[in-house]
Formats: C-alpha cells, sequence, structure tokens
C-alpha cells in the first residue's frame, strides 16, 4: 500500500474545527502537512487545534486556528495574513465551510418559506466564501509560484437536488461550475481544483434539532420519520458515508497520487445517486 505523504505542505481547511473539516483536517495532519482551521466558531476551533496537535508527530507538522467569518472580505484577508505568518506559504485550500438553513419556495402556511435574509446568508457563506477564500490563495500561489491544490467540497444535493434545501443545493451547484471552472483557467499555472460530493453521511453534532425539526416540516413528516428515512433511502452499499472516508478521498486529492486529477467532482455517495 502506497501510504499518502504531504509533509512539507501546509494550507487550509475552511470550517475546520467540527464535522467533515475536522475530520478532513486530523487526516490531513496524519499525512504530516501543516494546516489552518478557518472557522467562525472561536471556541471549538480552539479545542479542536489543540485536540489535534497532541496527536501529531516529529514530522514538524501542526495546526493553528484562525477565527474566520468567510462571508466577510476582510475576514478571509485577515486569515491568509495569519496563514503567509505562520507558515510562510500555502500550498492548499479545502473549501469546506457551509451553512444549510432548510425552507420552502413557497410554504403554503408562510411558516418556513426562503427570505432574502436566508438567501443571502447561504449564498455569503457557501458560494462568495469560497470564491474569495480562493482568490485569495490563488494570489499567494502566484507570487510563490506554487503548484498547488483546491478542493470544493460540495454536495450530491448539487446535482440531484433536495427537497426543501433548493438554496442549499444550488450553492452547491455553483462549486461544481467553480471546479471546472477553475481547473481550466488555473492548470497552465499546475494548479489543480478537484470537487468531492458527499452524499448521506453518519450523524454529527452538526446536525442540530433545529435543522433536523425545519428539514422534516419541509418534507411534511416528523423528525422521526426523517430519521427513519436516513436508513431507507436507496443506496447500493446500503449505509451511510462515515466522515473519515471523505476524509480519506480529499488527503488522496491533495497529495502527487493524484497529479492528473483536475476538473472534475468526486462523488462519495455510496452510489446513491447512480440509481
Amino acid at each position: 500500500m502506497v501510504a499518502i505523504d504531504l509533509r512539507g505542505k501546509a494550507g487550509i481547511v475552511t470550517g475546520g474545527a467540527a464535522g467533515i473539516g475536522r475530520a478532513i483536517t486530523s487526516k490531513i495532519l496524519e499525512a504530516g502537512a501543516c494546516v489552518v482551521i478557518a472557522d467562525i466558531n472561536e471556541k471549538q476551533g480552539l479545542k479542536t487545534s489543540c485536540d489535534l496537535n497532541k496527536n501529531c508527530g516529529s514530522e514538524g507538522n501542526s495546526s493553528c486556528f484562525v477565527r474566520t467569518d468567510i462571508s466577510i472580505k476582510t475576514s478571509i484577508d485577515a486569515m491568509i495574513k495569519k496563514a503567509m505568518d505562520t507558515y510562510g506559504k500555502i500550498d492548499f485550500l479545502v473549501n469546506n465551510a457551509g451553512i444549510l438553513i432548510p425552507r420552502l419556495l413557497v410554504d403554503p402556511a408562510g411558516i418556513e418559506e426562503i427570505t432574502e435574509e436566508v438567501f443571502d446568508k447561504m449564498v455569503s457563506v457557501n458560494q462568495k466564501g469560497s470564491l474569495f477564500c480562493t482568490q485569495a490563495v490563488i494570489r499567494e500561489m502566484f507570487r510563490l509560484k506554487i503548484k498547488g491544490v483546491v478542493i470544493n467540497v460540495s454536495s450530491e444535493s448539487g446535482l440531484e437536488g433536495s427537497e426543501g434545501q433548493s438554496v442549499y443545493a444550488s450553492t452547491k451547484a455553483a462549486l461544481y461550475s467553480f471546479t471546472r471552472s477553475w481547473a481550466k483557467e488555473l492548470g497552465k499555472y499546475g494548479i489543480r481544483v478537484v470537487g468531492v460530493a458527499p452524499g448521506i453521511l453518519e450523524s454529527t453534532d452538526l446536525r442540530t434539532a433545529e435543522y433536523e425539526r425545519a428539514l422534516a416540516y419541509t418534507r411534511g413528516i416528523t423528525v422521526e420519520q426523517l430519521r427513519d428515512s436516513y436508513e431507507k433511502v436507496s443506496i447500493p452499499l446500503r449505509r451511510p458515508g462515515t466522515l473519515e472516508e471523505v476524509a480519506h478521498t480529499v488527503v488522496f486529492l491533495l497529495s502527487d497520487l493524484a497529479s492528473y486529477i483536475t476538473g472534475t467532482v468526486v462523488n462519495i455517495s455510496g452510489g446513491k445517486s447512480r440509481g
């Protein structure tokens, strides 16, 4: 088995404090790279960085936390400065930070309907944030002539659509287009851009009671029925995915083992969207 080696590399994982982001950060550190954890949750981010650093070996790898609101460009700029001041370069970016607020296009009861505020919030984080994080990172890669990698964490819903989650799905579809377009722009510089699209994954602390209540409402079912539906959905592998499986894929794509992969999105759904 070929071991994935990211020693000597440094980069950024947005939304790296919890859930998929934490799993990705952990696997990148295990592969020997340094990671800036960019997250809006300061308490969780500091704890995650501290916990993961305890497991770092003697390869010089480490993580640091920077509180970042990727919907605000000045916050992104401050995060990039911290990354450069700490590690002196940026070899990779994982655009993982995202927000999901379940809402119906039109709710006859007028309770859970898409509003301008909800639309702007999801687009600002999921779409705008990913774009301007990437722009800032690519500028540094250009300046230092680094042949780096950008990973966009999309979602299976970006292609399949999702009931009660149309705005979220549309922002994730945008990441499909970003991935293909940026790969065409940046390939001449040796910079790869790849997406991953997780499907239904194991439950995490990010699947809050409020999220489940709202999503169940948009689908006209109870929370208990919603939870049962995760187990009954048609997945050829007959189980939800794990955060670690997503993280393994991301680390592979960051490595030289994936040196000829760019401009595509890897589906991580256990075959769900394949019918």
